[in-house]
């Protein structure tokens, strides 16, 4: 049975660290312990006196002063290591944690996870071809030697960061090694512990390497367990859940992501708020607990990122700039049929097709396999389709030849329908509003990865009325925009009220529009 030796890297807090450091121990893992030296003295006492009695916790035999993006981290690591290393020779699998981390799952189901999985869980990829580091130094972190810590000593940092640039004193990387990138948060299997250490003690080359490059932790174990480890013994994932915001900050997790983090595919959580009492409260309790049923739907990252998205002006980044195309053309005529489900409008578009000669284009700026005719390359993409747009058009009333065409669009696209109605051709736009279930609306949820299969109906409920929310400021922005030409039906109006409308979008006779509006099952889910 797996046995997890905890690596715990802490610099505050000494209570929590000895509360952390009981609750896991408690199930019969155990913990390595290295305490920043810079930190109070007095604080690492208190730590050691209160676990002193405790035979599952031992101590890093050297404290270093540690820094953001130093070696320290990763020598304080291999400190903490080593200790569980000596101590603890039942330890099957090693674990890296901070002070901040929480697990999310109990410790009879972290056990039987790493029984039934034989592998390495790291964050590891290819430092180059990768896009893991989305802005900033790249090679320069590696091919220049970095002395000083860039948060305490800029101006030094940066001298001799200019000065090895200036000089061309760039130095090569051990050349049988490919370095690799990913988060510092890993679980390592005994084997693969003991061979990084042995590898420590024959590889002085690439300890001198990697102690003069910068931020090391993202860099030296997720290198070192690629170059040492078959392939298919190792999953590029962290078993910690994290996620960070647009500004590249950590998210903080409060009392009231208890549920979300229990459905998410990870046996940790980083990081949790020092004032989230409740939620420590309740998560310490868990990972002593017997037969409880986790209900993985691994959500998290989607709402966060829809969630967050939300209170944006214009509900997202500020508008894109797209290139300037030339216009569709004066005496073209473009009709655009908007609504969010998608079924529904490409019914209609059925209908319509029964009673008006006219090439009719279902979502083809929100389905990748809508059914287009070659165009030299234009369409093979959603992201060609929508930048290039204006040129799709064109081209789309050139190929059918004609001044007519119809597509449809999700009511999302305002940015596109703005673009359509500043052209010089004839624009028009058809609403069509739906009524929306709330099993609709967890269907959605599904289909665009908002919640998963075994997403508690809890979560469900408490985010149906933020999805309703949307689509109802989606229609909002669409009648504000202002558009000439704007008609709109309604699920719940009868046919003879909708049809006066369709009538007007189309240009047809009225009794062709209300044939068109009778077709059964039309807005049928």
């Amino acid at each position: 049975m797996a046995k997890i030796a905890y690596i715990l890297l802490c610099h505050k807090d000494p209570d929590a660290v000895v509360m952390q450091a009981e609750r896991l121990t408690a199930a019969g893992d155990y913990m390595s312990i290295h305490f920043d030296a810079s930190a109070d003295r007095s604080a690492y006492d208190r730590i050691r006196g209160a676990l002193s009695d405790n035979p599952n916790v031992t101590f890093a035999r050297k404290r270093i002063r540690c820094g953001w993006g130093e070696w320290s981290l990763v020598q304080a690591t291999l400190y903490a290591i080593e200790a569980a290393v000596d101590q603890f020779p039942r330890a099957t699998h090693f674990y890296m944690l901070s002070g901040d981390c929480m697990a999310i799952k109990t410790a009879e189901y972290a056990h039987r996870f790493l029984d039934e999985n034989d592998r390495d869980y790291i964050e590891s990829h290819d430092y180059f071809e990768s896009d893991w580091i989305k802005t900033g130094w790249k090679e320069e972190r590696l091919i220049y030697r970095h002395w000083f810590n860039e948060r305490t000593q800029k101006r030094r940092f940066y001298a001799m960061f200019h000065t090895q640039k200036k000089l061309g004193l760039k130095r090569d990387i051990p050349h049988d090694i490919q370095v690799m990138i990913g988060s510092q948060w890993w679980c390592l299997r005994r084997r693969t512990i003991e061979a990084i250490l042995d590898f420590t003690r024959a590889r002085r080359d690439v300890m001198r390497f990697f102690r003069m490059t910068w931020i090391p932790d993202e860099t030296f174990f997720q290198t070192l367990v690629r170059h040492l480890i078959p392939e298919d013994e190792i999953e590029s994932r962290t078993l910690t859940f994290l996620m960070f915001s647009d500004y590249g900050m950590p998210v903080t997790f409060y009392n009231d992501h208890y549920d979300l983090l229990l459905s998410q595919d990870f046996l940790f959580a980083r990081k949790i708020s020092p004032e989230a009492k409740e939620l420590k409260a309740r998560l310490g309790r868990l990972y002593a607990a017997h037969d409880v049923d986790f209900q993985i739907s691994n959500e998290g990252r989607s709402l966060f990122t829809f969630l967050t998205g939300r209170g944006r002006i214009g509900r997202r980044f500020a508008m894109r700039f797209w290139e300037t195309e030339s216009t569709l053309g004066r005496e073209r005529e473009l009709m655009i049929v908007v609504c969010k489900k998608w079924h529904v409008a490409k019914r209609f578009l059925e209908q319509v097709r029964h009673v008006l000669n006219v090439p009719a284009i279902e979502y083809l700026f929100n389905e990748e396999g809508t059914n287009l005719p070659d165009l030299g390359g234009i369409q093979a993409t959603l992201e060609k389709r929508t930048r290039h747009r204006r040129a799709l058009m064109r081209m789309l009333f050139e190929y059918y030849e004609t001044d007519r065409l119809i597509i449809c669009m999700d009511s999302s696209n305002l940015d596109l329908m703005h673009d359509f109605f500043s052209d010089r051709s004839v624009t028009r736009l058809l609403e069509i509003e739906c009524q929306f279930t709330d099993d609709y609306l967890i269907g959605h949820a599904h289909r665009v990865g908002l919640a998963g299969e075994r997403t508690p109906r809890p979560t469900l409920e408490r985010l149906l009325p933020t999805i309703r929310n949307d689509l109802t400021h989606e229609a909002d922005l669409i009648r504000d925009a202002g558009f000439p030409r704007y008609h709109r039906v309604h699920e719940a109006e009868p046919p003879e009220v909708n049809a006066p409308k369709v009538a007007d979008f189309l240009s047809i006779p009225e009794d062709q529009a209300l044939g068109i509006m009778q077709a059964p099952h039309l807005f049928a889910d």
